[in-house]
């Protein structure tokens, strides 16, 4: 490790090049290539439906004629909210085609969280699932959207399947109920549009490099949230050096699709890097292990973005099935800490590699990454992608670098680095720091050549002003016998700031955990001032559309004395 002045320089693993050099092009350019260079291959499988990267690029084509005769212009934005399947990546890739800006949102939102977002964004055609259709509609006296198109998650099925559909048993109306919903009328539906479309013509300009192409939001802990605008040249820088660290070999991946296309992780990995490097990519409408383990069957995977419990559970199932999982070669654990005990059951199960990335929605979204050979260090960040550089600076003024040994605020800078915060100028200058360094928030140090994330800086407690940093108290409590998981929160303390609180759910047969065992616990390896003055019990910690523990809502819910 050393410096440069201007940021730390760490050892980038073996065959991985420092700089990537990224091309001139909008993500548009990724598929034409795909659809010329691999025209048979299988771009998308969904549940056995199979679509060849030629008729991926047509629809996507018909899908862009679609939206401009529903006049969209270039820089309009449109949304989406769609669960994983074809047609969300025929939306994706056709409104980008056109010039747009896409806007992903979670298709399970209610009709507030999403009139905040579509007003916000002033997104004027929305694309939607079908049971989102009545939410969007009833926020259509709040935003400028002027369009909704129904998407019918089940007209993407084999047609075995959508026939089973109309059979008259209880097993067909359950999955017709949760695929889809009633439409009312005047509701025009995609599949029929784009089917009866013409592709855009070839002299519709497309976008440029510099061009916006997704409008992507992010709370994290800070409550509403707000969108980060990211270019078509930060995706596809993010591709590129997604493809340089994982050595993909073009033309030859399988990639599960089991994260969520609307959240920045599954985004890049499954709709962006899968077409860069013409991927398969078999999408799943929601994570469902035994689909999962339908689909290996089928189509055996080489590459899969995942969190950590969907690891545990995938490898748990095929544990117990008896399905061969050893066809995936690597799989990338983002958006929360990899627990030792699932990365070592998954590489057991699957004789592949599990490594974690780290980044965030405002770096496209991967910065950093553990090597995808032996030399990887659970536990930890890993280094800087390639053209990635970072620094560690205090947290209080991020101007000063501090001894990345001992640790501080880990700024990042690289072509992924978002373009700012949609419409919020103050809050962009807040986060980009002149020189086109990016705050993320997250105390970090170098241990052995390596990023170990220490915490959040807006989750750090400061109790009797001292600083506790919540996941070193949840790493200990999760050895603790009897205690299945927690999120550690500091909620107000009187004269001491704040107080340290432990929310846990238990094992079903757990039994002499009150607070006096648990800080006899902590008492081991924290300080004093660390051990937590308060437990809650709680069924389950709430936690984000990808895993994620909310530690926020747990605050309120503590707050609010919610009983378990």
């Amino acid at each position: 490790m050393s410096s440069t002045g201007d940021g730390l320089v760490l050892d980038l693993p073996p065959g991985v090049p420092r700089e990537v050099e990224v091309p001139d092009e909008s993500l548009v350019a990724a598929l034409d290539r795909a659809a010329a260079t691999w025209p048979d291959r299988v771009a998308l499988d969904f549940l056995g439906a199979t679509t060849t990267y030629r008729e991926l690029a047509d629809a996507a084509a018909r899908g862009a004629q679609v939206l401009l005769d529903l006049g969209v212009q270039p820089g309009d934005r449109v949304a989406l909210a769609i669960p994983n399947c074809p047609a969300h990546v025929v939306a994706f890739y056709a409104a980008l085609r056109v010039g747009a800006v896409v806007v992903e949102h979670n298709p399970t939102y209610t009709a507030d969280e999403l009139a905040h977002q579509l007003a916000d964004s002033g997104a004027v055609v929305a694309l939607v699932w079908q049971k989102t259709v009545p939410a969007v509609r009833a926020t259509l006296d709040r935003t400028a959207v002027r369009a909704v198109v129904a998407v019918d998650l089940s007209a993407d099925l084999p047609w075995r399947s959508r026939f089973a559909l109309r059979l008259p048993v209880a097993k067909a109306r359950r999955t017709r109920a949760a695929m889809c919903g009633p439409v009312p009328p005047g509701v025009p539906s995609w599949h029929r549009l784009v089917a009866s479309a013409r592709p855009v013509r070839d002299d519709v300009p497309g976008p440029g490099a510099d061009d916006v192409a997704l409008l992507q939001y992010t709370g994290g802990t800070t409550g509403t949230p707000k969108a980060a605008v990211l270019s078509h040249r930060n995706l596809v820088a993010n591709a590129l050096q997604g493809h340089a660290w994982t050595g993909a070999v073009p033309g030859t991946e399988v990639v599960f699709g089991v994260l969520p296309f609307f959240h920045a992780f599954g985004l890049t990995l499954c709709l962006t890097y899968a077409v860069r490097v013409g991927a398969t990519l078999v999408a799943f409408p929601s994570f469902d292990p035994a689909l999962v383990l339908a689909a290996q069957r089928r189509r055996p995977g080489t590459f899969l973005p995942a969190v950590p419990p969907m690891l545990d559970r995938l490898a748990a199932a095929a544990e117990k099935s008896g399905t061969d999982l050893t066809s995936f070669r690597h799989a990338i654990s983002g958006a929360m800490a990899l627990p030792p005990a699932t990365a070592q059951r998954w590489e057991a199960v699957t004789g592949g590699l599990v490594v974690e990335g780290y980044g965030m929605t405002e770096t496209s979204p991967v910065a950093l990454g553990n090597p995808l050979t032996a030399e990887r260090r659970p536990g930890t960040l890993g280094l800087p992608f390639p053209s990635t550089e970072i620094r560690v600076v205090d947290q209080e003024d991020p101007t000063r670098d501090v001894d990345a040994a001992t640790g501080g605020e880990l700024l990042i800078r690289g072509p992924q680095v978002f373009q700012g915060y949609w419409q919020r100028p103050e809050e962009t200058a807040a986060q980009l720091l002149p020189g086109g360094w990016l705050r993320t928030g997250d105390v970090v140090r170098v241990d052995a050549g390596s990023v170990v994330l220490v915490d959040r800086m807006k989750e750090m407690i400061v109790t009797g002003g001292f600083k506790v940093y919540p996941s070193q108290v949840e790493d200990h409590l999760r050895t603790m016998p009897g205690i299945l998981d927690v999120a550690v929160v500091g909620v107000p303390g009187g004269d001491m700031g704040e107080s340290v609180v432990a929310a846990v759910v238990l094992d079903a047969d757990a039994s002499g955990v009150d607070l006096t065992a648990v800080r006899e616990w902590c008492e081991r390896r924290l300080a004093r001032y660390a051990l937590p003055r308060r437990l809650v019990v709680l069924t389950e910690l709430p936690r984000s559309q990808v895993g994620k523990v909310l530690r926020r809502v747990v605050r309120d819910q503590v707050l609010a004395g919610e009983p378990a």
